[in-house]
């Protein structure tokens, strides 16, 4: 066991253990709603804040359970591109929480409104907000080292040797994607320094906003970077694993965030909702998301690609057990 794996190791424990506070958390906010003990959050019905509530337990679960998946032994024998890819859209959902929550903190709070679903209502005690931003943030570093470490690993040919070895070379349209995903990147980047261009309510822009969008941005850089390092065919010094690790989580974050943001944009854009308005155009950024989506999924097999092979079900080891 050398020093990746061990870190790898400890930091998926880490991981499940800084998400149990959340869970914590939240059963006692469903409890207490239930018996009348603590109040409900703002803008729900009792009904609406069971459900809500009752569905983040269950996604902390997933959370711990995947966590623990990535270092314990019976984590081997579930189907490896299930394990890859919820660990991947995870990992990218959470990834670029770690530098917006320090950011934040270091700027003093952002302004931004918290949501409402994670707030409890103004009443939620100060410990419990830092309690949830330590399990979100624990989360994500947790995934950020134990993820590479669990496919080095599951699948050690893919990682092995140094960028190029391998005679490098990839299909051209990974290559549109990596170059997709640097455009994308770099309009994000654009707007979190105050670019107006594709903005349609200047107002509306806030700290939390400018924040995601870089971080997003940054992310989204790093995948195609590493992309590109992995699609070279002549050998190089740098470790194969090093554009994996960053591909990987660069790659999730396109692919998660956007996955998520685009429903919430073609919902904004339909609905028109009284209460809800969002900074961008809303045909520019329904147009980023789709596209930051489909550049993570193409970009996602050239990062498991080992002279011509990826993950697939065959390959696995103890596959036949």
């Amino acid at each position: 066991m050398d020093r990746l794996d061990r870190a790898g190791r400890l930091a998926a424990y880490g991981a499940a253990a800084a998400m149990a506070p959340y869970a914590v958390i939240k059963v006692v906010w469903v409890v207490g709603a239930v018996a009348g003990l603590l109040p409900i959050g703002e803008g729900f019905g009792l009904a609406g804040w069971v459900v809500l509530n009752t569905v983040t337990i269950g996604m902390a679960g997933i959370g711990i359970t995947m966590a623990l998946a990535l270092v314990r032994p019976w984590g081997m024998r579930l189907p490896g591109p299930l394990v890859a890819f919820v660990a991947w859209v995870g990992s990218g959902f959470l990834v670029a929480m770690l530098p917006y929550a320090v950011l934040d903190s270091l700027l003093g709070g952002s302004g931004g409104d918290e949501p409402q679903g994670e707030s409890g209502g103004a009443s939620m005690p100060g410990w419990e907000a830092v309690l949830i931003q330590v399990s979100f943030v624990g989360m994500g570093l947790g995934l950020a080292i134990a993820l590479p470490a669990y496919l080095r690993r599951r699948w050690p040919d893919a990682f092995a040797g140094r960028v190029g070895d391998d005679g490098g070379g990839v299909p051209r349209r990974v290559l549109w994607a990596a170059g997709l995903g640097a455009v994308i990147g770099s309009v994000w980047l654009y707007w979190a320094v105050g670019g107006p261009a594709g903005v349609a309510h200047p107002a509306d822009r806030n700290a939390d906003w400018r924040l995601l969008n870089g971080v997003c941005g940054l992310w989204a850089l790093a995948a195609s970077v590493a992309t590109w390092a992995l699609s070279r065919s002549r050998p190089a010094r740098l470790p194969r694993w090093v554009p994996l690790t960053f591909g990987w989580l660069g790659a999730g974050s396109l692919f998660a965030w956007s996955g998520w943001k685009l429903p919430l944009t073609l919902y904004v854009a339909v609905a028109d909702p009284a209460d809800t308005s969002l900074p961008e155009n809303l045909t520019v950024a329904a147009g980023l998301h789709a596209a930051a989506v489909a550049a993570g999924a193409v970009m996602l097999p050239t990062l498991v690609r080992r002279r011509g092979r990826g993950i697939t079900a065959p390959e696995l080891p103890g596959a036949a057990s």
